[in-house]
């Protein structure tokens, strides 16, 4: 039987049934400092997808640092057929100065799919794009909220992709979100040139949080298994079913002052219910936010200080909330009691 022929990347070569990091050169800073972009690749002995799983594109967004870390950990890459490349931190800028953005103040995630004379960032966005996933036959990009914001664990695709719709039904988050492609989004530019790209997002800026990265690695190998990457030993199907949501709505604070929230994210509301209360310092006005419809809270703000039209709550709209209400229990009641995690503490 003939030997699987060797991965080629950034000048190296990595033999089947080995994994190796390569360092992609992105640029050099002011003062002489190289810049790479790390990416970590698996090649399978035997034939199979090449999916790529992507992290830090927004440089606070380090929860998917950690859910990277944990997946190349996974024992169940022993047996990887296929190749995976893995990429921890794409925006090394950003990640180092604890910034969503590059040093020339653009937001990585709306440059794609970038040129190779352009700015910092439209370099980085044609680096990624044609070394990565051009190269690749499935993306999974993982992603926070931005500070002062969190995150309930959830799957984002664009409304007419029937592919992408069922890869989010197998990785098994609380929520499955439609969400349009936006102008310059590594999503959009991936859809261009005919590659799928699942969108994870979990937790809160520049924070760890032990569900959602709990929630991210089991997804990723529920999906890795599904492609025909991975063999089913060890990996727990989900309990429940995503709840899909196709429309969602941010509620704005209708005044400034102190949120007092009394809603969490993944609680389920009804049309009508008190989700916060905004009031002023002396506590002689208060304002509250209300639910405009039945709905599952995806998102919210964590700072306590609000100004007129902060967004305070996510709101992604839910077609039965008894429905609703019993899958996200489910789902968080498996991410608990998983064992396969255990070992990885949180510091």
């Amino acid at each position: 039987m003939a030997r699987r022929a060797a991965f080629e990347i950034g000048g190296q070569t990595i033999s089947a049934g080995t994994r190796q990091t390569v360092d992609l050169p992105v640029s050099v800073l002011s003062d002489h400092t190289p810049v790479s972009m790390s990416v970590h690749v698996v090649h399978g002995k035997a034939d199979g997808p090449t999916v790529f799983v992507s992290a830090g594109i927004h440089g606070d967004e380090v929860i998917g640092v950690e859910i990277v870390r944990r997946l190349l950990r996974a024992t169940n890459l022993k047996s990887l057929r296929g190749t995976l490349i893995v990429i921890p931190i794409v925006n090394a800028f950003g990640f180092l100065s604890h910034s969503r953005y590059l040093p020339d103040r653009r937001d990585l995630n709306r440059m794609f799919p970038g040129t190779s004379g352009g700015s910092l960032a439209s370099r980085l966005a044609h680096l990624f794009l044609n070394e990565i996933v051009a190269r690749c036959d499935l993306g999974i990009d993982l992603h926070s909220a931005a500070i002062h914001r969190t995150n309930l664990p959830q799957v984002r695709i664009s409304p007419d992709n029937a592919y992408t719709a069922r890869l989010a039904e197998v990785f098994g988050a609380p929520v499955i979100l439609q969400s349009p492609l936006r102008k310059g989004s590594l999503r959009g530019a991936a859809k261009d040139i005919g590659k799928d790209v699942l969108l994870f997002e979990a937790g809160e800026g520049l924070r760890f949080d032990e569900m959602s990265v709990r929630a991210g690695v089991a997804g990723i190998l529920r999906v890795l298994h599904h492609v025909g990457q991975l063999p089913a030993k060890g990996i727990a199907k989900p309990k429940a079913p995503s709840q899909y949501c196709t429309s969602s709505k941010w509620l704005r604070a209708p005044a400034g002052g102190l949120l007092r929230t009394f809603r969490a994210d993944g609680d389920v509301v009804a049309k009508g219910d008190v989700m916060a209360v905004v009031a002023d310092p002396f506590g002689e006005l208060e304002e509250e936010v209300i639910a405009p419809f039945n709905g599952i809270v995806v998102g919210r703000a964590v700072l306590p200080i609000v100004n007129e039209g902060d967004a305070v709550f996510h709101l992604a709209r839910v077609k039965s909330m008894a429905i609703a209400e019993g899958a996200v229990e489910d789902l968080n009641d498996q991410l608990s009691d998983d064992p396969l995690f255990d070992e990885d503490e949180i510091i």
